[in-house]
């Protein structure tokens, strides 16, 4: 579904110069997507948070023990 963003229609020649969007016409857009949004429930915020603090935690491992293991080999082999 295609939404006209504009205060004027969108079919005229591309020579022409377009108007911006007035702070109004900008600030209902703006307030009716957010109307569109599904908030997630406490339940789910924790969910997802949790998710991500344990995948952090899990590519910071691997990094640190790429970083410790490249780090010896190279001190292994210019030493």
């Amino acid at each position: 579904m295609a939404i006209d963003t504009r205060a004027e229609s969108a079919d005229k020649p591309s020579g022409e110069k377009k108007s911006r969007t007035t702070p109004a016409l900008f600030y209902r857009q703006v307030v009716n997507e957010l109307r569109k949004v599904i908030w997630p429930t406490r339940k789910d915020l924790i969910t997802y948070t949790t998710v991500v603090l344990i995948f952090v935690l899990i590519v910071v491992g691997i990094v640190y023990a790429l970083d410790w293991a490249l780090g010896e080999l190279v001190l292994r082999v210019f030493s």
